[in-house]
């Protein structure tokens, strides 16, 4: 079959790897659509360092169920759209003995420690597929990634009396923008670009604001009466994004660190204690974060189309990734169409 390898640094190309055989307890996918997402861009860049080389990349997934092995439950039948929770889970260690197996220690995602999804066919257990066919192929490409941002605002135990301040404004950011919107809290959209901001505004956010155009400390003042944002979710991993987060945070609030910084980061501790403050991180999703973006999608709100910047042909990867690289913030979602 047809697959995309990340070879090495600046490097990637089609390759032909073995069809996956049907086995019990699994469910073999034909591959409609994978997204791009920003690990499979640092993988490309070289900043990636759970990958080893050559990979698969790919965790975002649409897909038609092709076939089923013995033992697969009767929900699951070939022809359905389906997608898939592209993360693994020991059942042992403290993450998931404490019920959260988005965190599991021992984790392996599609695409970042194991070969991923950006192939013709993909072979995976059965309790990962989740399908539905409300939704098309190409739109469950999105699924995933919105359903990090969800997971984050679940994370924050957001309410409909409570100001969130989401920074960053790409997939995830979008997705904390929605959940957080959908709970009936006010919300603040920060990024660099008008047209992302424009976006998360027809996407509940109430507020924008372009930190290269305004004063964000002074923004975010205006806004809560110097109170200061209940909840700030950051889903960027800058260094700046981080520090303001604790930054403007209102005492006694709830931070949710999502995106990785690549560097150290200098803190002023004393806001930790001074404000009391519950910081927390936010990883993968839940199999009911899935299933609310799902929801979601299907109310037909979601400006799909206008999520889905490009998509390529196989052949076309390593043209994908080259543009994105030069432009990061220019993009929302690549997909790759088999």
């Amino acid at each position: 079959m047809k697959a995309i390898q990340i070879t090495e640094q600046g490097r990637a190309g089609v390759t032909e790897m073995p069809k996956p055989e049907v086995k019990p307890g699994h469910v073999l996918l034909k591959i409609g659509y994978v997204g791009f997402c920003g690990s499979d861009l640092n993988t490309f860049r070289g900043l990636n360092p759970l990958v080893k080389l050559p990979i698969v990349p790919g965790h975002e997934i649409g897909a038609v169920v092709e076939a089923l092995g013995e033992d697969v439950p009767d929900h699951l039948q070939p022809g359905m759209h389906a997608t898939v929770n592209p993360y693994t889970n020991c059942g042992h260690c403290p993450s998931c003995r404490n019920g959260r197996p988005n965190a599991c220690e021992f984790n392996q995602t599609l695409g970042v420690q194991r070969d991923g999804a950006m192939a013709e066919y993909l072979l995976v257990p059965w309790e990962k597929v989740i399908a539905d066919d409300a939704i098309s192929v190409r739109d469950f490409a999105l699924v995933e990634p919105m359903s990090v941002g969800f997971h984050a605002v679940n994370r924050a135990e957001v309410t409909d009396s409570d100001t969130v301040m989401v920074i960053g404004c790409g997939m995830i950011g979008l997705g904390a923008i929605v959940r957080a919107a959908l709970r009936g809290a006010r919300v603040i959209a920060v990024d660099v670009d008008d047209r992302k901001l424009d976006l998360a505004e027809r996407l509940g956010a109430q507020y924008s604001v372009n930190t290269l155009k305004e004063n964000l400390h002074e923004r975010v003042m205006e806004i809560t009466g110097s109170a200061g944002a209940d909840v700030v979710i950051e889903a960027v991993g800058r260094p700046e994004t981080y520090v303001a987060s604790i930054s403007e945070v209102a005492f006694t609030g709830r931070v949710v660190y999502i995106g990785y910084a690549k560097e150290n980061i200098p803190f002023d501790t004393s806001y930790f204690v001074k404000k009391e403050l519950d910081i927390r991180g936010s990883r993968n999703a839940m199999p009911n974060d899935f299933k609310a973006v799902m929801e979601y999608m299907k109310r037909g709100n979601c400006p799909v189309d206008e999520l889905i910047t490009a998509i390529y042909a196989p052949e076309k990867a390593l043209e994908a990734l080259e543009k994105w690289a030069i432009n990061p913030g220019e993009v929302f979602r690549l997909l790759i169409e088999f």
